[in-house]
């Protein structure tokens, strides 16, 4: 639904509800559960644009994060919690402040062919390494400056956010990248400073490295990204590679993930803890908004590495998660 507001600005309504039947076994534990969020996360919000002339563009982006499945907020500490952003663009590129994507999220996701949701997630392998980091995905107090979009395929972002005082929100980072035609290629680091663990010798920062790649054959695209979680020894080494063929009116979906840990803290190495995913899934489109879809996803767990495809795991035992799901966007 768009609404001129005058001649100059448009606001615009929009959303998602998605819903899905899911089985996950967890260990020697199945759960059944109508799931929201399988194909892409439930959400309602509304963004908008004013023209202020001379090229210069005011823009605003309020997102609403839900459970279709009971009607619960997805995040109760916060109405806003995918994105609430306020900014400035034009030749210039973009300002944007708010809450918001961090660049090394994007990072990665970008190259998820499950696009980090339902039971498939890359998300999952985002290992905080006991740390109180809260900036893997979103980061609050968000300042972004993006390049401008007329830069021969390049593009970039730059962002930093201020902690207020609490540990795991202050984070500083950067992604650059390049597309045009069938390739995608980008690189994004970012830190954020933690309170320091025992035995980390006074180390208060966490850092992740991210290096992700696309190429579109035609008939079918190959997609895969490397993601490094870093704090004091301890490391995770997150290794991705996918591909989507299109197949009728709809896509197949293939991805294989491999996580593996290594490092020590008080004497505890964590380089036993690895995990291995393999997942496979189809989505139907009915229409330019709906659509039908299934994925199946399986973690192998080594060691304490208890990564799961929905719920709580257990350490080294295997997650098993498949969902069937209706996605409706507006």
């Amino acid at each position: 639904l768009a609404v001129g507001a005058s001649a100059q600005s448009q606001v615009t309504l929009f959303g998602v509800v998605d819903m899905a039947a899911r089985n996950v076994k967890n260990g020697d534990t199945s759960l059944k559960t109508l799931s929201s969020g399988g194909l892409n996360s439930s959400r309602l919000g509304v963004r908008g644009s004013e023209d202020l002339g001379g090229g210069l563009t005011a823009n605003f982006w309020l997102e609403h994060g839900f459970n279709a499945d009971s009607g619960t907020v997805s995040d109760a500490t916060r109405f806003w919690n995918r994105r609430s952003t306020v900014g400035l663009s034009g030749g210039f590129g973009e300002v944007r402040l708010g809450r918001d994507f961090s660049p090394t999220y994007t990072g990665f996701s970008d190259f998820d062919v499950f696009g980090d949701n339902g039971v498939a997630a890359g998300g999952k392998f985002l290992d905080k390494l006991g740390t109180t980091v809260d900036t893997n995905t979103r980061a609050d107090n968000l300042v972004s400056y993006f390049l401008p979009r007329d830069l021969g395929g390049f593009y970039g972002q730059v962002a930093v956010a201020a902690g207020e005082g609490t540990s795991g929100k202050k984070y500083m980072g950067g992604r650059v990248g390049y597309k045009a035609g069938p390739l995608n290629v980008s690189l994004a680091y970012g830190r954020t400073d933690v309170t320091p663990l025992a035995g980390a010798g006074g180390e208060d920062q966490y850092k992740t490295v991210v290096l992700g790649a696309s190429y579109d054959l035609g008939m079918v695209q190959l997609n895969g990204y490397y993601d490094q979680k870093k704090y004091a020894d301890l490391k995770v080494g997150t290794y991705n590679i996918g591909a989507t063929v299109p197949l009728g009116l709809g896509v197949v979906r293939v991805g294989y993930t491999a996580a593996n840990a290594s490092g020590a803290l008080n004497g505890a190495s964590i380089a036993a803890n690895d995990s291995k995913q393999l997942a496979v899934g189809y989505v139907y489109n009915l229409s330019k908004r709906t659509a039908v879809y299934g994925t199946l996803a399986r973690i192998n767990n080594d060691g304490a590495a208890a990564y799961t495809a929905g719920g709580t795991g257990v350490a080294g035992k295997d997650s098993t998660g498949y969902e069937l799901g209706l996605r409706h966007s507006f």
